[in-house]
């Protein structure tokens, strides 16, 4: 970095090196007088761990039923950073076929209409269920492939019970320590992030 921006070359003069770092005391002190700016960025407060699970989970179809289930996911995810939330979304994600693949029952259904002609594209359809539900039958994904049925096969939407499975499992991966040195060196070296 020595000598970056004593060029003639107008594009000598704008460059910006940018580095993050879990482990800051790591950083000998001649690299950290190169950086003009040490910024320490806290774990995400309940509205932005919110919006990222919302932005994780995207257009995938599910029953959450808007900001009160995004509010209650955050309220349960204190000390998570943006990668546990990620981690926790991929995980709900694939939820819907586990149950598929998992799945001893099916049962027909007709999907709402795509068209607005009052029929539904593609007709009758298969979905996952318990084996108590109303028209449910005996079968495996498998036996529904070897049948040629399988594309019929509709994928379960995510819930908020997928969530709460998620979450027994996951755990933050920053400890109250680590937010602690983090802190220490902030108040030594650095800056607060806003």
């Amino acid at each position: 970095m020595q000598g970056v921006g004593t060029g003639s070359d107008a594009a000598d003069k704008r460059v910006l090196v940018l580095g993050a770092t879990n482990l800051p005391y790591a950083l000998d002190n001649a690299i950290r007088r190169r950086f003009d700016k040490r910024i320490y960025i806290p774990l995400p407060d309940l509205p932005a761990r919110s919006h990222m699970f919302k932005v994780h989970l995207g257009d995938t179809p599910s029953t959450l039923a808007g900001p009160k289930d995004y509010d209650a996911l955050a309220a349960r995810t204190e000390g998570f950073s943006g990668s546990d939330i990620a981690v926790v979304v991929k995980d709900v994600l694939m939820e819907p076929v586990r149950k598929t693949q998992d799945a001893t029952h099916f049962r027909s259904f007709m999907p709402r209409e795509a068209s607005g002609t009052g029929v539904a594209e593609g007709g009758e359809m298969l979905e996952a269920c318990s084996p108590g539900e109303p028209g449910a039958f005996a079968a495996t994904l498998a036996e529904l492939a070897d049948r040629g049925l399988a594309g019929r096969v509709a994928t379960p939407s995510i819930t908020m019970r997928d969530f709460e499975k998620a979450l027994l499992k996951a755990r933050p991966t920053v400890s109250a320590k680590d937010i602690e040195v983090q802190e220490k060196f902030t108040s030594e070296f650095g800056e607060e992030g806003s």
